[in-house]
């Protein structure tokens, strides 16, 4: 095992990382920007560096930066977290270059895997069903229409280079294409550098349904069930769940065993994430794979009892996989909600300040990651997630009427300050929802059928 790992990451997740690390008895490093002086995970670190100033491009985004720091404090392996440089190749092969481990895959992986058309290929050979569309980029406008004409609107064309929610364009219409495909593959190049986009089948109406899977170097995988991430808002998650509800045991078994099976084959090791939309006939296809702990991790944690942070860094480590897939077992229902200082009556607009007011909430099966403390500025540079509650109960009305009772505790103030926790409530209190029987429009959905000053005084 490392003796020393350099956190390259920030917020939550920097400590949730610090803390498996010492609980394995490893020391930890951690980078911190001048935005992040006063950061909790800076308080905790056995050692920090200061990395550049605010802005990302110049601290949590400088590879060179970070591995000097890595090189400074004598760090064995960077753990970059998720986000900024969690899912970048050339970052991972720049570490391995100057003889760092990079807690992820292999580069080689993460490259195939970050290029959807890649992996949409890898993962079509593999035997996953694709969604209806163009496997390989499409390099025209005409190339899209005719695909598009092929599988039926709406149709979405995303960047071949995308992730995180951007690069994609729902399309309605076969006259709102030529307009839509330029302005998408003018977006991938700014945001990406790559400007190559496919055409698929639009499934308005699916569930995100996505696998845990651990894999090691030697060939071994399991999964660790589903989990479903369908309450979204421009295609960021706000509320996650596992197992997923009100799906059949067959279709569970058949997308997890699929995701490991394309993880598996295409040779990839450590922690990841494999991703479905699934219809509602119960038709599941393949979306993509994320090569790095997940925000939503804890529901897996709490229905299985495994770390998977602990886990990372044994794989990444060389350690062999503990466990056989018939030796993992999930018990009871796990659901948490992500709390961004943000104003949903403004678009989700992020909402900075200080918070003179910070109390989680506590209570039986409720866990709560985050970086946040009374006096702690909430700043403009970041993304705005402030904490994530997660809760586990035997059943899935418990752990939602759980999820309520620790979001009516949780209390968070300050000038200007707005976070999205009355919006989850009106979330948990959607009817659709309850059943399970929601799909990743439930958001715009909710925001439009409610008046915008009944939700100003919710």
């Amino acid at each position: 095992m490392f003796s020393k790992v350099l956190i390259a990451n920030r917020g939550e997740i920097a400590l949730r990382v610090l803390r498996a690390c010492r609980e394995l008895g490893i020391r930890t490093a951690v980078v911190y920007s001048t935005a992040d002086a006063d950061s909790a995970a800076v308080r905790l670190a056995d050692e920090s560096v200061l990395i550049g100033p605010a802005a990302s491009r110049r601290s949590y985004l400088n590879p060179a930066a970070i591995v000097e720091a890595a090189r400074l404090v004598g760090a064995q392996a960077v753990h970059p977290g998720y986000g900024f440089l969690s899912e970048d190749a050339d970052f991972a092969e720049i570490c391995a270059d100057n003889g760092l481990v990079f807690v992820g895959p292999p580069p080689q992986v993460m490259a195939a895997l970050a290029d959807k058309s890649s992996a949409r290929a890898l993962m079509s050979r593999a035997g996953l069903p694709l969604p209806p569309g163009s496997v390989a980029p499409v390099p025209t406008a005409a190339d899209a229409a005719r695909v598009a004409a092929e599988v039926g609107y709406p149709v979405i064309v995303k960047a071949a280079a995308g992730g995180g929610g951007r690069g994609m364009t729902v399309v309605s219409t076969p006259t709102e294409l030529p307009r839509a495909y330029a302005r998408t593959r003018a977006a991938a190049q700014i945001a990406f550098g790559d400007d190559r986009v496919y055409v698929e089948r639009y499934l308005g109406s699916a569930r995100h349904v996505e696998v845990q899977v651990l894999c090691d170097a030697h060939g071994n995988g399991v999964h660790l069930g589903t989990r479903d991430c369908s309450v979204q808002r421009r295609h960021q998650k706000l509320v996650e769940e596992a197992p997923a509800p009100a799906l059949s045991a067959a279709t569970l078994d058949a997308i997890a065993s699929g995701a490991l099976r394309g993880a598996l084959d295409v040779g990839f090791t450590g922690a990841g994430t494999v991703e479905f939309l699934v219809d509602s006939a119960e038709q599941f296809h393949f979306l993509e794979i994320n090569c790095r702990i997940q925000v939503e991790h804890p529901v897996t944690e709490m229905i299985t009892g495994i770390d998977l942070v602990h886990e990372q860094l044994r794989l990444a480590a060389g350690r062999t996989l503990r466990w056989r897939q018939e030796e993992i077992v999930t018990n009871g229902v796990a659901v948490e909600c992500r709390v961004n200082v943000e104003d949903p009556d403004r678009g989700f607009a992020p909402t900075p300040g200080r918070l003179e007011r910070f109390v989680p909430p506590g209570g039986p099966f409720t866990r709560v990651d985050t970086h946040g403390y009374p006096g702690y500025v909430v700043g403009p540079h970041y993304d705005s997630l402030l904490a994530k509650v997660a809760v586990w109960a035997p059943d899935r009305e418990l752990a939602l009427n759980r999820l309520e009772r620790a979001l009516d505790e949780f209390e968070v103030a300050g000038p200007g300050v707005h976070t999205t926790i009355p919006f989850v409530r009106r979330v948990l209190d959607d009817a659709g929802f309850r059943k399970g029987r929601h799909c990743t429009g439930l958001v715009e959905t909710l925001l439009a059928d409610l008046p915008k000053q009944s939700r100003r005084n919710a």
